[in-house]
């Protein structure tokens, strides 16, 4: 594995076009620090709502039709993350792009905000940001959510509030988290749809860790990078939809080991190549 890693990230670092380093993150990488997965017995949508299966309250129809109950959810999560903090593998990241500086980008699924803490600038965060909420209605404006509203336990109601900071000044509708629920379609805007699929086209090897590939964006990312000639590096503990959209590809290395040993390495390669 070591050897399969020295030789395509030095093919990379060499390269003068589609000479990125791109990599992607799923739940997995959080897992360390203490933030549930999505779909795992104990997973965040099976502890914080009423129902089990994200596919039914974590969508926009249930948000119109129940918003405080979303919020207060929502609330609940946005305590669990702020009580989070990065762990190694957040932290080697960083690193990873202090040494590749433009010639690092990374992608997250996540919406922890663990990347940004640990230090990364170069981010790009897909499924939105529930650190920022927008109208209901269609305002076009996209603003922080206000510091009067914290994060709640999980039996904790809405204020007054609060409800009244989370109606639109222009409309008087409810605002929303600006995040990608699962009956919505990626944007730019919100989700840098256009900007990553750029990104994986010129990427010469594109690190997957800790994510199944259950949503159409990453696994669009992964295909264009394998289009246009890239590496996929799969860091997962388990077999997943990559995996298998992957496994009769030449340009594939699959690694089932901690995610923050295998960045450790990764760190170590590219400190080597870049200093050689």
């Amino acid at each position: 594995m070591k050897e399969q890693l020295e030789n395509i990230i030095k093919e990379v670092y060499q390269k003068k076009n589609k000479n990125l380093f791109t990599f992607l993150t799923g739940a997995g990488i959080s897992a360390d620090s203490g933030i549930p997965t999505y779909r795992g017995t104990d997973g965040i949508w099976v502890k914080g709502t009423k129902f089990h299966k994200p596919e039914e309250f974590g969508t926009f129809q249930y948000f119109k039709e129940n918003p405080e109950e979303v919020w207060q959810y929502s609330l609940f999560r946005k305590k669990m993350f702020e009580s989070a903090v990065p762990n190694q593998s957040h932290f080697e990241l960083v690193e990873i792009e202090n040494l590749l500086q433009d010639r690092f980008h990374l992608i997250t699924q996540n919406i922890d905000h663990l990347h940004r803490r640990a230090g990364t600038q170069r981010l790009y965060e897909i499924h939105g940001k529930p650190r920022e909420i927008k109208c209901s209605n269609g305002c076009n404006e996209i603003i922080d959510l206000p510091l009067e509203i914290a994060g709640k336990n999980q039996e904790e109601d809405l204020t007054q509030k609060d409800i009244e900071l989370l109606k639109c000044k222009a409309c008087g509708s409810w605002m929303r988290p600006n995040i990608l629920w699962f009956d919505e379609r990626y944007d730019e805007k919100t989700n840098k749809k256009f900007s990553s699929l750029k990104m994986a086209k010129n990427s010469g090897v594109l690190f997957i860790i800790g994510t199944s590939g259950a949503t159409n964006l990453p696994m669009a990312i992964a295909e264009t990078t394998l289009k246009y000639g890239g590496t996929i590096v799969d860091i997962n503990t388990e077999d997943n939809f990559f995996t298998t959209r992957i496994k009769d590809k030449k340009n594939k290395i699959i690694i089932r080991e901690s995610a923050s040993e295998v960045l450790k390495m990764i760190k170590e390669i590219i400190k080597e190549t870049v200093n050689s």
